[in-house]
Formats: structure tokens, sequence, C-alpha cells
């Protein structure tokens, strides 16, 4: 899991800092019009996939007009191509494993795109399932502070928490699935504010990579996070 928590904090801060602003808002758009279309469901109350893309849209100051506009394009309100989810399985060099996640008013495009990024880092597609088998999905809570309490841990591990890791600027909680919204709920009533909370890919085993290894393949992870339809990228090398 710490692997792809350090990940995930690279990213989040490199979506922050790099003044890119604009397509970040795109993509999590995206993500609040496909939440509301395949549940039929515009309440966050009631679609948790909706809350999700929600609370990543408030995470990066998308203005409350964005995310209204996103959830009538999902009603099929105004203009706009139908949306879809799409899911790559690929490997990097050094046998590292990749899940890529989108979502594409094209996919015949972004499989193109997607698969021309792969090849000019040394990547390539895989059969659907040869990957998938080496991660776990989780939900993960993710907290900009370096502790928490002792009672507190306690009462998550009784909420559902699975595991509790402590990294250098936060702390990072995961659980099964179904638990992560009660285990959101949980936090509230303890006043535990966290900055992120989704679903996630959690490698069963990372790969250790040398330093100009790490280099090639967050490289290959940053064109990837460039693709304007890719929303997440899950590796299992260790960062």
């Amino acid at each position: 899991m710490s692997g792809h928590s350090k990940w995930s904090q690279i990213k989040h801060k490199k979506a922050i800092t790099d003044g890119k602003k604009s397509k970040i808002f795109s993509k999590v758009s995206a993500l609040i019009s496909i939440a509301v279309k395949e549940k039929k469901d515009p309440s966050p109350a009631t679609n948790p996939k909706l809350a999700l893309a929600i609370e990543k849209a408030k995470s990066i100051n998308m203005p409350q007009d964005n995310i209204k506009r996103a959830i009538e394009r999902g009603k099929g309100v105004g203009a706009g191509e139908e949306l879809e989810r799409l899911r790559y399985e690929a490997y990097g060099p050094y046998g590292v494993a990749f899940i890529i996640d989108a979502v594409s008013d094209n996919k015949n495009r972004t499989l193109a795109e997607v698969k021309h990024i792969l090849s000019q880092h040394n990547g390539k597609f895989a059969a659907m399932g040869s990957v998938s088998w080496m991660f776990e999905e989780r939900g993960e809570i993710e907290f900009d502070t370096p502790s928490i309490g002792e009672e507190q841990e306690l009462e998550l591990i009784e909420s559902g928490a699975l595991d509790i890791e402590k990294g250098e600027t936060g702390v990072y909680i995961s659980c099964s699935l179904t638990s992560l919204e009660s285990l959101k709920t949980k936090c509230n009533d303890l006043r535990l504010s966290f900055s992120r909370a989704e679903s996630l890919f959690i490698p069963k085993e990372t790969i250790v990579l040398d330093e100009k290894q790490k280099q090639e393949i967050l490289t290959l992870l940053d064109a990837l996070d460039e693709q304007n339809e890719v929303d997440e990228v899950y590796t299992n090398a260790e960062l």
C-alpha cells in the first residue's frame, strides 16, 4: 500500500502546483458526469461514486458552478458526447504492472493515444485479467496530519479500517470498499478531517527499483497522467 500512497501524494501535489487546473477540472467533471449517468442518480447522498467525485472536485477547488454543470451533463442536460469508463491493463519497463482507468467520449481515440504513450516508454498493453489479479481493490482515506490518536485508531479499526499507515506527511487508512462510506462517517464523528477518500487498487506485492528505473516509471506515469481522458493509474512499482 505504501508505494501507491506515496504516488497518490506525488500526483496530488503535482496537480496543484503545475498550474494545469483546466485539464484537471475537465477530468474531474467527466467523473462527476459519468457517476450521475451510471446510477441515474444526481444525489451524492445516495450515489457513493458521485460523492467521491464531488469530494475530489472540492479538493482541487473546482468552482461550484462547474460541479453543477457536470451533474447536469450526467443527467443528459445540454450538449456533449456520451461518456464511458475504460480500463486498460499494461506492462511497462522492468516488468512493472499498470492498471489505467479513463473516462472518454471516444474510446477509439483514447485507446490509440494510451497505446502510443506506452510504446514511447517501452510499455505495452496486456490481456485483460493478466495484471488485475496482482492488485486488490480497496478504499483509502488520507489525512494531512502526521498522526492520529491511539483511541481514534482503535475506533476506526472497529469501524472497518484494515490498515493504518503513517507516512512522512500524512496518515493513510485502507478499508474494504463496502466499509468506505461508513468509515468516512466515523471520521466525521471523530472530527478527523480527511483530504482524500477514494477507491483504488493496491498491489499485493511491489517491485523494488533503483533510482534510474524509478525515474523511467515516473516519466511514464507523468505521460499517462497528461493524457486528457486518463483518470487514474495504478502500479506495483515502489516509488
